[in-house]
């Protein structure tokens, strides 16, 4: 389990670390222009995801996720106290993956977001990609387990550009994301009702995919 909550951790920071890092890098250079921006930001989101995943899927499954911990919690294919501490870990290492983008580029460790990000359209989009991220994850788990560090990279590439919300869909990397005041920020105030979306996406997500994935071991739970 120790080693579980270290790559739990590390790869949430990392994961962190490079959403902010680069859309602070991406705001630097693009001269202003957000789709230039933006586009960065997803191109190494998306490539760590898919490093990510395959290198420490086989020690945690890489979750790096409290709402997909919750959905595995669901699935009653980890513990409650496992899934606690997963979500801990998520969360510590997203703070300190937030500190690291900071300190690499000589800013503040510590920052308040300041980026509005607030009304329904943005929720729905939040829940919408979410719904889309744990569905994939269970859709390829289910039929294309070798494929998944592609699957989840290619949902959070689509999701940036698809949803209003350019797709957070994690409450761990949205705590950290309203620690920092640049390109990838979020008011605190608006962090809480993106996590509630989150959820319920995650939520609607699990019950999809037991319709449309059917597992008999889980028939039988």
């Amino acid at each position: 389990m120790h080693r579980k909550l270290a790559a739990e951790a590390l790869g949430t920071a990392l994961l962190v670390a490079t959403v902010i890092g680069s859309g602070i890098m991406a705001q630097a250079l693009s001269a202003g222009n957000e789709a230039i921006a933006l586009l960065g930001n997803t191109i190494a989101t998306a490539a760590i995801l898919y490093v990510l995943i395959n290198i420490f899927g086989p020690v945690s499954g890489a979750h790096f996720n409290p709402a997909i911990t919750a959905v595995f919690f669901s699935r009653r294919e980890i513990g409650a106290a496992p899934a606690f501490a997963y979500a801990a870990a998520q969360i510590a290492g997203g703070v300190a993956g937030a500190v690291l983008a900071h300190a690499m580029f000589g800013l503040d460790l510590i920052q308040t977001g300041v980026k509005v990000r607030a009304g329904a359209g943005q929720l729905i989009g939040e829940a919408t990609a979410t719904f889309a991220l744990a569905l994939t994850i269970l859709g390829a788990l289910r039929h294309h387990p070798q494929s998944i560090a592609a699957a989840v990279a290619l949902v959070i590439t689509a999701g940036y550009w698809f949803t209003s919300s350019t797709s957070f869909a994690n409450p761990a990397v949205t705590i950290a994301r309203a620690l920092t005041d640049s390109f990838a920020g979020i008011r605190p105030a608006d962090a809480i009702p993106f996590i509630v979306a989150q959820l319920s996406g995650a939520s609607l997500a699990a019950l999809t995919a037991r319709f449309l994935f059917p597992d008999p071991a889980l028939d039988r739970a």
